[in-house]
């Protein structure tokens, strides 16, 4: 069992950035691979980065290449996703999701989710 406590969405205007924080359970959390989806409002939950156990993988959305960075500190537990060059469109409820075992971009292989962090981006 894992449980995830995201931290660190806010308000920010276009071009800022913002560095969400994903903070799991469990002393095996170096064994999931973890990601970040996001939902805006009436919109299906939708995938934005993923990052396998070993770090040795990550995966982007089309939508963030180049802008979003999901990183993890298996030794803190950890998992991070900094946001640059933020866009109105990138306002939405970001979660944090895990996996055991290899690392997956659809929502329906992730077994553990937090709560969401509420990012909004001013125009």
């Amino acid at each position: 069992q894992v449980q995830l406590v995201e931290s660190g969405g806010g308000l920010v205007q276009a071009g800022g950035s913002l560095r969400l924080s994903c903070a799991a359970s469990g002393r095996t959390f170096s064994s999931y691979a973890m990601g970040w989806f996001r939902q805006a409002p009436g919109k299906e939950r939708d995938f934005v980065a993923a990052i396998s156990w070993s770090v040795g993988s990550r995966y982007y959305a089309d939508s963030v290449k180049g802008r979003f960075t999901i990183s993890r500190d298996n030794a803190k537990n950890t998992v991070y996703l900094q946001m640059n060059s933020l866009k109105p469109e990138d306002t939405a409820v970001y979660y944090c999701a895990a996996r055991r075992g290899v690392v997956r971009t659809t929502r329906n292989e992730f077994d553990y989710w937090g709560q969401g962090t509420q990012v909004t981006v001013s125009s």
